[in-house]
């Protein structure tokens, strides 16, 4: 029987992610609003401009609702707007991982999004790293990133709110200590 999934809730969203949002709705009630009386549209701009904030914010939104970062079985899942991640955890390289601050080490910053979501301080998906190394990114905290080596050359970048207790786990079920 397996155990439970171990949760490792992510990070909260900074507060850049919701101010964009805002932004995009108040630039389409902005434009909706001023756009000119034509009569020859089968409805007023007034009646049209909630539909089309509600267009451009219902995806984003349940984008960002889904982000989950868990442990089930002797896999790390990783649950990131569309996409899902499933490593074993002997694909991981867990003598390497280590926390960082994306501040300091620059190296590891998401340049190029592969296959991505991404809004500003939020980054979902494939990413080519500026170290020019592919990760697969769930970011929402850029001071506390869990960077985890993958045996395939490949990166792992996850926010989770307690970094360090989602690496002592995964160590635990791969019985390895970290490097000194």
């Amino acid at each position: 029987m397996n155990a439970p999934a171990r949760q490792f809730p992510p990070a909260p969203l900074p507060r850049s992610v919701w101010l964009f949002l805002f932004a995009i709705a108040a630039l389409a009630l902005v434009g909706g609003l001023l756009l000119p009386r034509d009569e020859s549209l089968p409805a007023p701009a007034w009646l049209l401009t909630p539909f089309l904030v509600a267009l451009l914010l219902v995806a984003p939104l349940l984008a960002l609702r889904r982000r989950r970062i868990a442990v089930e079985g002797d896999e790390l899942v990783v649950a990131a707007a569309i996409y899902t991640r499933r490593v074993r955890v002997e694909a991981l390289d867990l003598e390497h991982a280590r926390i960082v601050d994306l501040g300091e080490h620059t190296a590891l910053k998401p340049v190029l999004g592969l296959n991505r979501f991404g809004l500003p301080g939020f980054h979902a998906g494939h990413y080519l790293l500026r170290n020019r190394q592919r990760a697969f990114c769930l970011l929402t905290a850029r001071d506390r990133v869990l960077v985890i080596p993958q045996r395939d050359g490949k990166l792992l970048l996850l926010s989770p709110d307690r970094p360090h207790d989602l690496l002592a786990l995964l160590r635990e079920l791969a019985g390895t200590q970290p490097r000194r």
